[in-house]
Parts: structure tokens; C-alpha cells; sequence
């Protein structure tokens, strides 16, 4: 029950409860509530909200609270009293009082008290984390151990760890739901794709801690890849953000880049296992392996209703991507917010063409300067329309998704992120950007009826 608000009251207060939930809606909403049995049926008749019960009072429900308290999964309670025409089953305000003062928890007693509450919890920045724990190839258990440590204190954190019945997307479509200020994913790239399409014009920044075995996207922000999860941690806390381009490939999200033949074939080589047991090297050993298999195919390019046909045997098409991801570099760099997908076509037909052509897009992307090289063509389209004979696989920020064709299109400044200011982009601190607390505020306020 992390970040959860505790709600008791004497039974001659339980309707001033009851208001007091229905005013304060839209704060509540953001966080998990507990009550017991008794008060929380109560309270679902009379307001519509998210509410778990314990046992009722009369059965122990104040010592599990009580319990909660101690252990670190309530932040605050709300204990509404009447020492005039109180019972002997009434809550027990004495152990309360004293398990809320020896765990420096805030409690209140009385309305006024409980709007002081609320309105440092309108202050508040809510964060959830989407955590996939079977992401990279360390202890994850560890990983979100230190993550909460780096982040609970600076952070009202909400934890949701994936599973296979419980996607990134769904978690991702809960957390906007309830409302949250900023949104974080821990895995591969797979994982922040995943939470990151979910957010494209929700104006929910987005904070990465990347976990995985490439890590893209993070080293393509500037996140450092030495402790990465530090580093994260204290992007996401210095709060500054970029609002960024995405793209859409055939209806799915790319943060990343879309690869067509060698690209993808690389990436289905480098299995699971191999990751585990090599980590970033197993995409370099499966590269070189592909090398000696990859034949040309035929390829029709469609831009601005223009269509073109090559021999090639790898294309990329690129919104965002390290120098690392080096088939994308030939234009000397990809510009992730100037609305613009940029598209190599790599018409290399033997090994030692091919060396050549990555040790130049290598460097193309080292010293920013399109690379000097026929057996590439460059070039930066709004959106793009891919088919090839044979059909090719495609992977998509790191997983395959199929084959094509593809319809790649840029969305423009769909996503905001936290990460690391660049001189091209102006430095902006999110809270004041996105006015993260005044959002849930000036909800508050309306209610109140004071806006």
C-alpha cells in the first residue's frame, strides 16, 4: 500500500468524512486510500473513488492501519474525532497518534487539520514508475531497491512492476488515469517505447532508468551510461526536460528507429541468451555474422507521393539514435525535434563494402558530417512508405514487429522527456514548464468553488 492516505472517523463523523472526500476529489484520486470495512462502505455509497478496506474497527482495523504506518506504506492519515459523543468501538486515537509521531507521519484529527494535509498534497509531485523486471542482466530486485531509496524522498513514487498479464501499456494507461505528474520507465527499450506511447500528447513527461542490454534511447538523450540508474535518478530529479519528436509505424509508437533486412535480421540473432551472457557484445557478434548472409532485395520508396526503387540490403529510418546505432548516422546526426524522420538506404553488396560503409557512418556521426560514401543514400522526409521483394523483417525500437511494408510518419514534438538540457534546446525546469502542483491546484480550487 506505498504511497496510500488513511481514512477514519468517528461514527458521528463519517458523513463530515464523506464530504470531505467528495471536495477533495481530484487530490485523492492520485493516491491508493485505505479505510476500514466499515467506514469504506460508507464512503462508497456516498462518493465515487477508489477505496481498499481492512478489518473494521471493531475487529483490529485500526491496529492494521496502525501496522501500515509503522512499516512505511502510509504517508498521512486522516482520523476524524468527536471527543463529545464518542464509543467504545471508535478507532484508537491514542495508537494513532503515537505510531504517526515515532514514524513522522502526518495525521489530522479535525477538518482543519485535514485541509493542511491536502493542500501539502496538492504541492506534491506524483511519479509512477514502470518497472520491467526481467529487463538487463543485474539483480532487479536490487535495482528497484535503489531506485526507491534515489527517489521516495524527493518524490510521492507509485511502483508498478510488469508481468505478462499486466503490460508497460497498461500500467502506463493506470497511471494517466490516476492522474500523475510524471511517469518513469525502468527496462530496455522495449519498455520505455512501450510507457512512451502512451504518453504522445498527454503532456506526462516522461523519466527513464535505463535497465536494459543497448539502452538507445537513454544514451541518445545524453543519459551517462556509467551507474545509469544514479544518473537517471538525478536527471529525473533536476527536472529539467526536451520535447521531442516521435514516430508512427504502421500505428505503433518509435521513439528509436525502424530497420528494414540487416538491422532486423542482427537484432533476432542476438536472442535473449545471448544478451544475458554478453550483453551489448551479442549485437556486435550477430552483426558480423550477418554480414556473411544478407543479400540485397528489391526496395519502393514512397515520399510526398513520390516513389523510388533500390537495390539494398538495410534500411533505417531513424527519429532518435545514438552514434552506437551506427546505420542511422550517414546524414551526421538525427535531430530528434525538427519534425523531420531521417532514412538510410545501404546498398552495400559485399562484406568488405559493408565494413567500409559503417566505419564512415561511424564517423559521420563523431564529427557530425554526412558521410562521403556510394554506397548509402541520405535523406530527411516528414513520413515515408516502405515495400520490398522479398518481404523483410522490421524491428522497431529494438523488437521485431512483423514485415513489411511499413508507414513510418513523424509526430512533431509528441513527447516531453527529462533529460540532460542540449545547446540547441532551451533549459526549462518541468515543474515550472508543466506547472505540475498549480494542474491538481487549480482542480482543487474549482471544486472549492474559489476559481
Amino acid at each position: 500500500m506505498t504511497n496510500t492516505i488513511a481514512l477514519l472517523a468517528y461514527d458521528s463523523k463519517k458523513d463530515n468524512l464523506v464530504e470531505f472526500v467528495k471536495k477533495h476529489q481530484v487530490v485523492l484520486s492520485r493516491y491508493k486510500l485505505v479505510a476500514p470495512e466499515d467506514t469504506a462502505q460508507y464512503l462508497l455509497q456516498e462518493a465515487v473513488i477508489e477505496i481498499n478496506s481492512v478489518l473494521p474497527i471493531s475487529l483490529g482495523g485500526d491496529a492494521q492501519i496502525a501496522a501500515e504506518i509503522a512499516t512505511g506504506n502510509i504517508i498521512a492519515v486522516i482520523c476524524l474525532v468527536d471527543y463529545l459523543f464518542s464509543q467504545s468501538y471508535e478507532p484508537d486515537l491514542k495508537l494513532l497518534l503515537r505510531i504517526c509521531q515515532v514514524h513522522n507521519v502526518p495525521i489530522a484529527i479535525n477538518i482543519a487539520t485535514a485541509e493542511i494535509i491536502i493542500n501539502s498534497l496538492i504541492q506534491a509531485t506524483v511519479a509512477h514508475l514502470i518497472f520491467n523486471p526481467v529487463s538487463g542482466q543485474g539483480n532487479a530486485q536490487q535495482e528497484l531497491s535503489l531506485i526507491k531509496s534515489l527517489l521516495e524522498p524527493h518524490l510521492h513514487l507509485h511502483i508498478h512492476e510488469t508481468t505478462i498479464e499486466q503490460t508497460a501499456e497498461e500500467l502506463t494507461k493506470e497511471a494517466i488515469a490516476k492522474q500523475a505528474d510524471l511517469i518513469i520507465a525502468s527496462g530496455g527499450d522495449g519498455t520505455v517505447s512501450a510507457v512512451a506511447g502512451e504518453l504522445v500528447n498527454t503532456g506526462i513527461p516522461l523519466g527513464i532508468i535505463p535497465r536494459g542490454t543497448a539502452n538507445a534511447f537513454g544514451m541518445a538523450l545524453g543519459i551517462p551510461s556509467i551507474t545509469p540508474i544514479r544518473s537517471a535518478c538525478d536527471i529525473i530529479l533536476a527536472g529539467k526536460i526536451r520535447t521531442i519528436d516521435v514516430g508512427q509505424c504502421n500505428d505503433r509508437t518509435m521513439i528509436l528507429l525502424a530497420g528494414v533486412g540487416y538491422e532486423a535480421e542482427t537484432i533476432e540473432r542476438a536472442d535473449r541468451e545471448a544478451k544475458n551472457r554478453w550483453g551489448v557484445l551479442a549485437y556486435v557478434m550477430a552483426g558480423w555474422q550477418q554480414l556473411n548472409e544478407q543479400q540485397l532485395f528489391d526496395v519502393e520508396i514512397e515520399i510526398d507521393g513520390v516513389t523510388k526503387t533500390f537495390e539494398a540490403g538495410a534500411i533505417t529510418i531513424a527519429n532518435a539514435a545514438p552514434p552506437t546505432s551506427v546505420l542511422a548516422q550517414g546524414l551526421g546526426e538525427v535531430i530528434m525535434n525538427d519534425g523531420l524522420l531521417e532514412v538510410m538506404i545501404i546498398t552495400s553488396n559485399s562484406r568488405l563494402q559493408a565494413v567500409n560503409t559503417v566505419v564512415r557512418m561511424f564517423g559521420s556521426a563523431i564529427f557530425k558530417t554526412p558521410a562521403q560514401d556510394q554506397d548509402t543514400i541520405g535523406l530527411r522526409t516528414k513520413q515515408v512508405k516502405v515495400s520490398t521483394d522479398p518481404p523483410q523483417k522490421v524491428v522497431l525500437d529494438g523488437e521485431i514487429i512483423g514485415t513489411t511494408p511499413v508507414e513510418i510518419k513523424c509526430i512533431p514534438d509528441g513527447l516531453i522527456v527529462l533529460a540532460p538540457p542540449t545547446n540547441e534546446i532551451e533549459e526549462k525546469s518541468a515543474w515550472s514548464f508543466l506547472s505540475l502542483p498549480t494542474r491538481v491546484k487549480n482542480q482543487a480550487l474549482q471544486n472549492d468553488g474559489i476559481i
